[in-house]
């Protein structure tokens, strides 16, 4: 049955099954021979080829074509063992003539060739499992630590080709249930739980379908087949972390060859304890292939009844717990038959604890398992022989031969195990080859029956335990590879890559002796010269030792400092170390990485010898008190003696930036530039990126920076990241943890604890790329906190909190690792811990946290800890208050106030990581399976962030931004980062949109709105209300809706904007309030704009209605007396010339005038107007300012420049200066308040009288708010004798101005004079109606030139004026303030003029108001940028006025008057029609309608080319004068800030005007340039106010009542001003550059002698100077 079964499964390769039955019967011959000749004739080929397999079944199939079957298969056999087996007169012993199978598949229909080949059972197996894309391309490190779907998710497996990735996710995990592998499809089939009527047992007794139940150890070799050397290690480790035997002799069962894993097996290091050492506590640590441990090997010959796998997990297991090393008949799918994984040799190890009621064995051995027949693995069998000190061989059955067992060359002692109870068992055939192999009765063991597994155990394990007790042959694995050789096995290592790798290693470690001379010879620079760049960077940045020394004399000389061990460090040759190292890792990429590989593994086996021995040297030297300093000398070696690749690169980092100290054409600058873009590459290979120098606590910027670039270019596009980082005490596991969770291989060796923070990069699946919106997840492993070696240092607390802020600011989420042992070091930790959230948090940053407890076995550790995480929350409480305290944020008064934590989600409790007593303990499933879920939640969460990704440059920032900022003592204070500032910078830009669009569209309104109201009363008003002051509170009633509209949009318009994930919004999250209040002041600023202009429309309006009423009464009386005069001379019936018409007309006028009665207009008073209102203001100051107005008229003020002369100075009363001013500086700073409201009235004035309106009261009071205003926000606190005098003055100034304007708009609106103007134009209508002449063309003109074109253009130029802004705002430059000043300072610097820079510092307001109006008519200095604008809006009006005609048209009425009115009245909220000109239009017309209304399109039609021509004529500057909003208003508001300037620099803040809680500036500026001089001389002061901020330095003035103030606690005198220090040391380059190249010109303009200028700053260059302009303000 069996092989009639086999012969089957043979038949079913063809691609047409063959009709043989199962139950074959040896007398059907017939339909036999049928079935066989067929079968041989199409399947049979002795010494088939794949490359052969299409054209031979062509050629037996008689085909010609390209076509063949899909699918072809050919035995490699003869056909008489065919024929043999199928007739079942063979054994099972035949099917090895088979020996592969050659299979073609075809590929589509036509394809060249048309067959893809497979053959023999590995490539078969590789295809049930997926495996076939791996089998060339093998799988990388990449690749299995990649995070998809499968590797965070709990579905169970399905199929074959889900197995692989199963094992690889737990062994990854070091799971040590990765061992049972079996399908979900497979277990399931093997019950059925249907029900039925009817009890049916007889399927209990068949055989389960093994069908879809693949072998452990199939998937295994598979899976190191498809692996490259770098996994294969990896998986080694993970095997020998599970107490899994780990692949000593990996078969390939294609080429019939095996492989010694010799490099698979290089990373496993073990520790234990002989006998030797158990008194003092001692122990062995030394990588397993190096060490001399005996070898006892166990192979089985034929077949044999009992599990030999089984035996040796029984055997290395004791009582207490049993463990399976190896895979065995018994376990999940082992039963399932072997594939490809017969001739695996596997090995394992024993280690004693140095216990001995625990150990099984009291010397280290290995066990070493040979799966399958050693007939039929002879080669393996040969190395076991000469490799191990003994070789146990299981058997049921001996031949008396027994060839294969006589004929090896033994090295090892032979051990016979049998099982008597086997049927096969043979006493007289083990007698006789006992004798042949000279065994004694104490090499043979026999199971008997009477003899219980125990028993057997026992017994087998004396012998081993006497073999290892005395062996005769200790070989390391590492000596094995010359026995492999000579047996033809390879041997993984030999790949020239590896080879190529490990000589240039060796060459490397090889020269080291002694460890300390070694780093300080061949790795120089990153010894005492580093560490005291560190200090230099940080004194740099804290200045503690400055004292009373100027600030920047001090700077410069630690910038000195610096520039001469950057030359020391440049001083020095290339080390031959170095030169090899940077050789190697220059190599292709395999051999690259086999280098960093060798040279990881070698320099960890010299750091271990020399570790190993300092520690015994320390344990003697402790023994005795007296030998204290010794002992504390070799602690200290302890701590310095680590040596890694870590301190390599390192080096190579220091090499760098020392180069970059060197001129850029410098040859060896040149040749290290590669360096960067070679340690990126190897971060996507795995390995991992040092961040900051433990030893130095320090982070060489420029390298890491490049290093991220370098790896930016490699990724990009796809270069987005999440980062997930661990803190912790030291040595708690913190690397173990991320080993576990993420598959990695951070170093935790003995003795190597973790310094300072690494990086790796783990790929993700494109699935999980969209979940979590980036493309690769960033793990930084850190130096445990509260380390003993850094305890004893002053700074190891702010080592601490420095390394924590640091990698809380980088990472998205933080995992804080506890021990539960010690809660004093718990509440250390957590403290520091809250600190970096706090500052996190208040710097815009708000990463996720998860607390992990360690050791915490029980199952019910949550619901018991429910205790411990409230008290664990009450304890963050207390210290965020403290944390808050200290960083001055009191108003954080819990954790969750920091952060979003929840007590129940936040924690994690893991229990311990063996699952026993180590050395043989296996790692505890609880561990690796309570972290899989920690990562589960973390990925989670990750997915939950809202905020977005940063790149790989926007990582790079951060951590820029977040050392700078911890170099400084206080972080929050100091921080600046470019990201923020970007976000910040979008969301101004944004909101500076959003703000011009409500502004824009509530000008547009006003201006409707004063058409209306100029409009009102007139036959163009659309209004049906009659009255002007409730037609005013109608339109004031429109604009709160509008307004109200405008202000939910912008708010909705934030909201929507702060909901955002992208544009890293959630940095400016803070500002969110600041922004609301914003759009409120705004809309409230818009309003009170709003009332004003109705206000003065109306006003203006009433001011018209009295001149308006005498010009109609006038001009009626006149129409009356030439209709009177026409119809007199129409009479005579005379003929009448024009002449005499002319002459009567005139007589008639005259008369007519003499008639009239003229009421002049009302007149006010307008200096006694002004007067009341001035001092109806002054009087609510007291009634000392009333004595101070009435002691001089209004009318002798105001005649002469305004100077301010203070009559006393009663000492520090008076000097109320907000600034560091001196006495004299007092009267200059309020002389400049009052220049500036001055010129503020003078342009609101100015405005007022362009109007060319009537003189009302709601003028002056204009005036005195703008008054209270500007002194309530300037800089100098002012007097009521400064405060009265200015008053007096402005009024007097805007009285007399008043008075011009009231006086003109009189001359203006004489009805006697307007009568005049037209009387030519009476005449002219009177002689065309005396003579009936056609008046349509005239007055369509008439019509078109007085009424229609004056409005159009008024229409334009109204329009104009947001069109020009508008423009302007798109520009870069004025997008924000930031912006703008950087735009400002960059043209300073590219003109080179002192006048502009002394312009832009003393009269800085003034400055740019004259350079944004520069700016504006140079971009529009070609007409045609405006003539867009001009004839978009000229065509509006004319579309208006043509439609208005259309409707006016289709009026019932013929009469020409309704027509005209209907007309104005449909543009009447459009255009303002001049109502004089209409009223003189109206007089005397008589044209028709019709013939009108054609001669008025023509006349439009003229207007229109008329007025472009003219706009395109008329200068850009004229066009400015005429436009109703002043684009330099705008843009100047928009762009300039509050007006307040620095207390110490006198820079201008660049906040807006109500946006801002604090004033700040990007660039403060030497205090010379603000005109302050030192103390001690008169020289132009160089101290910078960022720099002072942080010195012990103190200054002085009246807001510190003249006591001297530390300029650290400058928050206290000015809270409003934020001075944070600078960013980095280049910060104020370009202000320092200014100051050193005009020196002398600034001392003698100020008069004052010449700053000494630090040597530093005489180095700067103006391109230096440039960049620290773009840096401080993002200019890209």
């Amino acid at each position: 049955m069996k092989l009639q079964m086999v012969c089957l499964l043979l038949v079913l390769l063809g691609s047409e099954v063959l009709s043989v039955d199962q139950d074959y019967d040896d007398d059907d011959n017939k339909d036999y021979k049928t079935q066989h000749k067929w079968f041989i004739e199409q399947h049979i080929k002795p010494g088939m080829r794949p490359d052969r397999c299409t054209e031979e079944m062509k050629r037996i199939r008689g085909i010609k074509g390209r076509y063949c079957k899909k699918l072809n298969t050919f035995i490699l056999a003869q056909a008489k063992p065919i024929d043999r087996l199928c007739k079942g007169k063979g054994d099972e012993e035949t099917i090895k003539i088979f020996k592969s199978v050659v299979d073609c598949d075809r590929i589509g229909t036509r394809t060249r060739p048309p067959c893809a080949y497979k053959e023999t059972d590995l490539e078969s197996l590789l295809e049930d499992l997926g495996l076939t894309p791996y089998c060339r391309e093998k799988l990388t490190l990449s690749k299995i630590l990649e995070i998809d779907e499968k590797t965070i998710t709990d579905v169970p497996v399905k199929s074959k080709s889900d197995l692989p990735w199963y094992f690889i996710k737990k062994l990854m995990m070091v799971n040590v249930t990765a061992g049972n592998m079996k399908c979900t499809s497979a277990y399931e089939s093997t019950y059925d739980d249907s029900l039925g009527t009817e009890l049916d047992l007889r399927d209990l007794l068949d055989s389960p379908n093994t069908d879809d139940t693949l072998n452990p150890l199939d998937i295994i070799t598979a899976l190191f087949l498809c692996s490259d050397a770098f996994v294969q290690q990896e998986m080694a480790l993970k095997f020998s972390m599970c107490q899994f035997a780990v692949p000593l002799l990996l078969p390939s069962c294609d080429t019939e060859q095996c492989t010694l894993m010799l490099w698979a097996m290089r990373d496993i290091v073990k520790k234990y304890r002989p006998p030797a050492l158990s008194q003092s506590k001692g122990f062995i640590e030394e990588r397993i292939v190096d060490s001399q441990v005996p070898m006892i090997s166990f192979v089985r010959l034929g077949n044999c009844s009992l599990s030999k796998s089984e035996i040796l997990n029984k055997l290395l297991s004791n009582s207490q717990q049993y463990h399976n090393t190896f895979v065995h008949h018994n376990m999940e799918g082992g039963d399932s038959p072997k594939r490809i994984s017969n001739g695996l040799t596997e090995i394992t190890w024993y280690l004693p604890c140095g216990n001995t009621d625990i150990d099984l064995f009291n010397q280290p051995v290995a066990v070493a398992n040979l799966h399958g027949d050693i007939a039929s693995f002879e080669t393996q069998y040969s190395f076991l022989c000469q490799t191990s000190a003994a070789v146990f061989v299981f058997f049921d059955h001996l031949e008396s031969e027994c060839k294969i067992l006589t004929n090896q060359n033994n090295k090892a002692q032979i051990f016979l195990v049998g099982n008597s109870e086997s049927k096969n068992f043979s006493l007289d055939a083990l007698k006789s080859v006992a004798i042949k192999l000279g065994l004694m009765k104490n090499n043979i063991i026999i199971k008997r029956k009477e003899k219980n597994d125990a028993d057997f155990i026992k017994r087998l394990r004396k012998t081993v335990s006497d073999v290892v007790e005395n062996p005769q042959m200790k070989m390391p694995i590492a000596n094995m590879a010359d026995i492999a050789h000579e047996l033809g096995i390879l041997v993984d290592e030999d790949s020239p890559e590896c080879q190529a790798g490990k000589k240039n290693a060796d060459a490397i470690t090889e020269e080291i002796q002694n460890l300390l001379q070694y780093k300080d010879e061949q790795l120089p620079l990153q010894g005492q010269i580093w560490k005291e760049l560190t200090h230099l960077e940080k004194e740099e940045f804290r200045l503690k030792k400055v004292g009373s020394k100027n600030v920047e004399m001090y700077k410069s000389d630690l910038e000195q400092q610096k520039e001469e061990l950057r030359k020391k460090q440049s001083s020095f040759n290339l080390s031959p170390a170095m030169t090899c190292f940077i050789n190697a890792i220059s190599r292709p990429g395999i051999e690259r990485c086999y280098f960093v590989k060798w040279m990881r593994l070698n320099l960890d086996n010299v750091s271990r010898l020399k570790l190993s021995a300092l520690r015994e040297l320390y344990k003697e030297k402790c023994k005795d008190s007296a030998n204290k300093e010794e002992a504390k000398e070799i602690d200290g070696q302890l701590s310095n003696s680590s040596l890694g690749t870590e301190h390599f690169f390192r080096e190579m980092g220091q090499i760098y930036e020392a180069s970059l100290s060197l001129p850029q054409t410098h040859p060896s600058r040149q040749q290290l530039q590669h360096l960067p873009k070679l340690c990126a590459q190897l971060l996507l290979d795995g390995f991992p990126l040092e961040l900051v120098d433990g030893d130095a606590s320090n982070i060489p910027l420029r390298w890491v920076s490049d290093v991220l670039i370098q790896l930016n270019h490699l990724v990009s596009p796809k270069n987005k990241i999440r980062v997930v980082t661990v803190l912790g005490v030291q040595s708690t596991g913190k690397s173990t943890l991320l080993n576990t969770m993420f598959g990695v291989q951070f170093a935790v060796s003995s003795g190597r604890c973790t310094r300072g923070a690494f990086m790796l990069l783990i790929t993700l699946n494109e699935d999980i790329k969209r979940e979590l919106g980036c493309d690769f997840m960033v793990i930084i492993d850190t130096e445990g906190l509260k380390s003993p070696e850094l305890a004893q240092l002053d700074n190891s607390c702010e080592h601490d909190n420095e390394l924590a802020t640091l990698v809380v600011g980088l990472s998205d989420i933080t995992i804080i690792n506890i021990a539960m042992e010690n809660s004093t070091e718990m509440k250390d930790i957590l403290q520091i811990v809250v600190h970096a959230f706090l500052r996190m948090k208040e710097v815009g940053k708000k990463p996720k946290c998860q607390f992990v407890h360690q050791n915490v076995p029980d199952v019910s550790a949550h619901e018991k800890n429910l205790r411990d995480r409230k008290l664990l929350l009450e304890q963050l409480n207390e210290m965020t208050q403290a944390a808050a305290k200290m960083e001055k944020r009191e108003e954080n008064k819990s954790f969750t106030d920091v952060m979003e934590y929840s007590p129940d989600t936040g924690n994690c409790y893991v229990p311990g990581l063996w699952n026993g007593n180590p050395p043989m303990a296996p790692v505890n499933v609880g561990y690796s399976q309570t972290l899989y879920e920690l990562k589960k939640n973390i990925i989670q969460q990750l997915r939950e962030c809202v905020s977005s990704a940063n790149d790989v440059l926007e990582f790079k920032e951060w951590m820029t931004s977040l050392w700078n900022a911890v170099k400084h003592e206080n972080f929050i204070f100091s921080f600046k980062n470019s990201l923020v500032a970007d976000a910040y910078m979008k969301l101004c830009t944004e909101f500076n949109r959003w703000e011009w669009e409500f502004k824009k569209s509530m000008y547009s309104w006003i201006s409707n709105a004063e058409t209306k109201i100029l409009n009102f009363g007139t036959v163009a008003a659309k209004s049906q209300i009659s009255d002007m002051e409730e037609f005013l509170t109608h339109l004031k009633h429109e604009a709160t809706t509008e307004l109200s509209n405008w202000e939910k949009k912008l708010l909705d318009n934030l909201e929507e904007y702060f909901k955002q994930t992208d544009g890293h919004v959630h940095l400016v999250e803070g500002h969110e309030e600041e922004f609301k209040n914003s759009a409120k002041n705004l809309r409230r600023e818009l309003e009170n704009s709003v009332v004003n202009h109705l206000t003065a429309a109306a006003d203006i309006k009433r001011g018209l209605k009295e001149v308006d009423k005498i010009k109609e009464n006038h001009t009626k009386e006149i129409e009356k007396a030439v209709s009177e005069l026409i119809t007199q001379c129409r009479k005579k019936k005379v003929q009448m010339k024009d002449r005499k018409l002319e002459k009567e007309f005139d007589k008639m006028w005259h008369e007519t005038l003499k008639k009239m009665s003229y009421s002049e207009l009302k007149h006010t008073d307008v200096f006694t107007d002004v007067s009341h209102y001035l001092r109806e203001n002054v009087s609510r100051k007291g009634s000392h300012a009333c004595e101070l107005l009435s002691g001089q008229s209004l009318e002798k003020c105001g005649l002469a420049a305004f100077k301010y002369k203070p009559e006393r100075l009663p000492g520090k009363i008076e000097h109320k200066v907000r600034g560091w001013l001196s006495l004299q500086d007092l009267v200059k700073a309020r002389q400049k308040v009052a220049d500036n409201i001055i010129a503020a009235c003078q342009n609101s004035v100015t405005d007022k009288t362009k109007r060319k309106t009537n003189y009302h009261n709601t003028n002056i009071q204009e005036i005195l708010r703008i008054i209270d205003e500007m002194l309530n926000k300037a800089d100098v606190d002012t007097d009521i004798e400064f405060e009265v005098p200015l008053k007096q003055h402005i009024c007097a100034d805007a009285a007399r101005n008043f008075q011009r304007m009231q006086e003109d708009f009189t001359q203006a609106n004489d009805p006697k004079i307007l009568l005049d103007k037209n009387k030519e134009k009476f005449c002219a209508d009177f002689k065309d109606v005396f003579h009936k002449r056609d008046q349509c063309h005239k007055k369509a003109e008439e019509f078109t030139e007085q009424c229609l074109k004056p409005a159009v253009e008024d229409f334009v130029y109204r329009s104009l004026g947001p069109n020009i802004t508008e423009e302007m705002m798109r520009s870069k430059v004025f997008s924000t303030r930031t912006s703008f000043q950087g735009s400002v300072l960059m043209d300073l610097l590219s003109k080179e003029d002192f006048n502009s820079y002394l312009s832009c510092i003393c009269n800085y307001e003034d400055y740019v108001k004259t350079w944004i109006l520069e700016q504006i008519k140079e971009h529009f200095s070609d007409a045609s940028k405006t003539s867009g604008y001009e004839e978009e809006h000229l065509k509006s009006s004319i579309k208006n006025i043509k439609d208005a005609m259309e409707k006016a048209k289709s009026g019932k009425s013929a009469d020409l008057k309704t027509f005209v009115e209907r007309i104005c009245k449909e543009l009447g909220d459009k255009l303002v029609i001049s109502q004089d000109a209409l009223g003189a239009f109206m007089i005397l017309n008589n044209a028709d309608r019709e013939q009108f209304t054609k001669s008025l399109i023509a006349s439009v039609e003229k207007m229109e080319k008329t007025l472009k021509k003219k706009f395109k004529c008329t200068t850009f500057e004229i066009k400015l004068e005429h436009l109703r909003v002043n684009p330099q208003t705008e843009l100047f508001t928009r762009v300039v800030g509050c007006g307040k300037q620095c207390p110490f620099c006198q820079v201008p803040c660049e906040a807006g005007k109500d946006r801002h809680k604090d004033h700040f500036a990007s660039l403060h500026r030497p205090q010379g340039l603000a005109k302050y001089t030192s103390a001690s001389s008169e020289k132009l002061a160089t101290n910078i106010c960022t720099s002072l901020v942080i010195s012990d330095n103190r200054f002085c003035c009246h807001a510190t009542d003249d006591e001297y103030h530390p300029y650290k606690s400058y928050r206290e005198v000015f809270p409003d001003w934020h001075i944070p220090p600078d960013g980095s040391l280049e910060s104020s380059d370009f202000w320092k550059y200014v100051m050193n190249k005009y020196n002398e010109k600034f001392a003698e303009s100020y008069k004052a002698e010449p700053a000494d200028i630090p040597e530093t700053w005489k180095k700067i260059t103006k391109q230096q100077a440039e960049t620290s302009l773009k840096n401080s303000f993002n200019i890209r």
